[in-house]
């Protein structure tokens, strides 16, 4: 799969799961997504995202979305969009 860097994890909140994301590039629901870092590597489907506690369908460039997550992520990581 080829894939695009669209941003990076700048905080996560561990009891609910959340990612706070700032955007490079446009993100939509219905993407896939992989979380990279050092400990973690995980791929998963984009399916809400949130930006100042108000669901969204799309976020552009220079955003902060929360995004749930299936597993830990940290800070720093590197967001990627996944294509075919």
């Amino acid at each position: 799969m080829e894939r695009q860097l669209i941003g990076q994890v700048t905080h996560y909140y561990s009891k609910i799961g959340v990612a706070i994301i700032l955007l490079e590039e446009m993100l939509q629901a219905g993407d896939k997504i992989a979380v990279v870092g050092s400990t973690t590597d995980l791929e998963q489907d984009v399916k809400s995202m949130q930006v100042e506690h108000q669901n969204i369908e799309e976020a552009k460039k220079g955003d902060l979305v929360g995004l749930k997550v299936k597993d830990k992520v940290r800070e720093g990581d590197a967001v990627y969009k996944l294509f075919k």
